[in-house]
């Protein structure tokens, strides 16, 4: 082994993924002498790439949900030698097979679906004690005997020349108007999204202020987005039109972002945008975003959080109670 190196097995969200870069930064605080690699989905490499404390993103090229036992053997014995240390942020048992196939020495993760001898330095949740994800990610980059260290942000860098590029490509521009940016999917499923009527009369009120408003979402969000759209004159509508790189960069120029608790509302935070979080079916307590400069709008009703993809009760009133002048009012506050 030529140089200390450690690999981290990244989760398989948007939202973790910008997460794991606070323990990646404690990480690289504690050992700064210690390279690190990131195994991760395909789509992840562009938010890899604007985190400076990673090396090299390694593709996991099995889908979510995929055993694929044979490809994860082959790849674990492809980084055979390479490094003397793997965290395991997933709790699944096959996220272990790679860094175990390896022979990696120092295997750390939380104990989960039967992994012993796959994982060992195996530690046990205090979910009591841990109860934001951030937290939990944090804590597997220190010695299990020390305390909690405090917790750094996330911060992703982006490089001007990308970003004239994908304003190029989508044919933007940037000059001298605000641009406000809603981000109204959440792949999680409907009880995580604010009504598509709210935000597009919120897009309206800032399109009649002057603003540039930039609808931003995956595939799965481009009938969400277009619906939004008609209901607002002028909007530009990107959801499933930029790459995930396209996105990050675009985001890094808006004024201001309102989102549902989705992957983008975690990007927009580490982006130090001035952002309005909206939560429904989650818990903000799990989830927060983890910049300074954001307002969260959360109903916290008796059957809240229930973490459900659809409204068990059928009615969302999570999300109904929350208003356009309530978001209006927080962005404002944020001017």
């Amino acid at each position: 082994m030529s140089e200390p190196a450690t690999l981290v097995v990244g989760p398989s969200w948007v939202g973790d993924m910008v997460m794991a870069q606070s323990m990646l930064k404690v990480l690289k605080q504690r050992h700064p002498e210690q390279a690190v690699d990131v195994l991760a989905p395909g789509w992840s490499l562009p938010l890899l790439e604007r985190m400076p404390e990673v090396r090299a993103g390694i593709e996991m090229t099995l889908g979510h949900g995929r055993l694929g036992l044979g490809r994860r053997w082959r790849l674990g014995r492809s980084l055979t030698g390479r490094y003397d240390r793997a965290i395991l942020l997933p709790n699944s048992w096959k996220s272990a097979i790679v860094p175990w196939a390896a022979g990696i020495p120092r295997r750390t993760g939380w104990r989960g679906e039967m992994r012993y001898g796959l994982v060992n330095d195996l530690r046990v949740l205090d979910r009591s004690a841990l109860t934001m994800t951030v937290q939990r990610f944090v804590a597997l980059a220190v010695d299990s005997s020390e305390p909690l260290p405090e917790i750094p942000p996330p911060l992703l860098e982006v490089r001007q020349a990308d970003v004239q590029a994908a304003l190029e490509v989508h044919g933007l521009e940037k000059s001298g108007r605000e641009v406000l940016a809603l981000c109204p999917g959440a792949e999680y499923g409907p009880a995580k999204r604010w009504l598509e009527a709210n935000f597009g009369e919120l897009a309206q009120k800032y399109r009649n202020r002057g603003w540039e408003v930039w609808l931003f979402g995956s595939e799965k969000d481009r009938k969400v987005c277009d619906n939004i759209a008609a209901l607002a004159t002028g909007c530009r509508n990107l959801a499933g039109r930029t790459t995930l790189a396209e996105a990050v960069d675009l985001l890094s120029l808006a004024d201001a972002v309102v989102s549902n608790d989705s992957g983008l509302m975690h990007v927009a935070a580490a982006l130090e945008r001035s952002l309005v979080a909206i939560y429904g079916s989650s818990d903000p307590g799990f989830t927060p975003p983890l910049n300074e400069r954001h307002a969260i709008l959360y109903r916290n009703l008796a059957c809240s959080p229930c973490f459900k993809r659809e409204c068990p009760l059928g009615h969302l009133q999570c999300m109904k109670e929350i208003t356009v002048s309530e978001v209006e009012d927080a962005l404002k506050g944020m001017e």
